[in-house]
């Protein structure tokens, strides 16, 4: 997965519609080296140095999240999510100011980055593409290399002006694991067994989730409203034959349902 951010991020320097305002970064070959002394590129190169891994605890989470399937609800462990740090440097080759082809390439280079807060879609490679957040970045951080001297040293190399960009990504840790969907809940109240259920209105065309639409359980005057997937609450009832109400704008439905349900049967309503 980390490869696959290096080679989105790589994908966001290499397109081919940057050759009109920055034609020096649309040139220049993309690379992901350590820039020690023996880095020596045979082309104007833009290096991004992948030098730092660690968990982002400002992102952690420990709240499971749910997706339904057929027959049940998928269940996953709140991913990882991974802040990866890359050090940015540009490297020309041929001309007579190479140190001004330089800045100009860095520049453009950190203009590029800069203007997007995550990778847009159309860059996404391999698992990253599609997830959930969208990948956060952010480019040339205030708090940058701690000791820049020192770490030019470490990796074997003079300084060079350079700045970082940083995304972080989700890692699932575990499969997610299947289970049965709760429809109903009993609540025994001393010998008077009371219940509570839920379901989900859809579209009956498209099939997508309706949002924010009144679901009424009409003989109790119970009421509700449908969250982002659709899904809704009602209760509490002794067992017995009720009328959902379910309405969204013009469009009303009502259908009968038996507390407990029967087997099989659920308390999903499509509009």
């Amino acid at each position: 997965m980390i490869r696959d951010l290096s080679e989105s991020l790589g994908a966001m320097l290499d397109d081919p519609a940057l050759a009109t305002d920055f034609p020096e970064l649309s040139a220049a070959a993309i690379a992901f080296d350590r820039p020690a002394d023996n880095f020596n590129p045979a082309q104007t190169t833009v290096d991004l140095f992948l030098y730092d891994v660690r968990e982002d605890m400002e992102l952690r989470s420990n709240e499971p999240l749910r997706t339904r399937s057929a027959g049940g609800v998928q269940m996953h462990q709140a991913p990882l999510r991974v802040l990866c740090s890359y050090l940015v440097t540009a490297w020309p080759v041929g001309g007579t100011e190479l140190t001004l082809q330089e800045h100009r390439l860095l520049a453009q280079t950190l203009q590029v980055l800069a203007r997007n807060k995550q990778i847009p879609a159309p860059f996404l490679k391999g698992k990253l593409i599609g997830q959930e957040p969208p990948l956060p970045t952010m480019t040339a951080r205030t708090e940058g290399l701690k000791d820049p001297h020192e770490f030019w040293t470490a990796i074997g190399n003079k300084m060079r002006p350079s700045f970082i960009v940083t995304a972080t990504i989700a890692m699932d840790l575990f499969p997610p694991v299947s289970v049965p969907e709760v429809i109903v809940s009993e609540i025994d109240l001393v010998g008077s067994p009371r219940f509570r259920i839920g379901g989900y209105v859809t579209d009956a065309a498209t099939h997508a989730p309706v949002v924010d639409a009144s679901v009424s359980l009409v003989e109790l005057g119970l009421a509700a409203r449908t969250d982002q997937q659709g899904r809704y609450h009602l209760g509490a009832m002794t067992a017995g034959t009720y009328t959902v109400r379910v309405d969204k704008g013009t469009t009303v439905k009502s259908v009968t349902v038996t507390v407990p349900p029967a087997a099989g049967s659920n308390y999903d309503v499509q509009l």
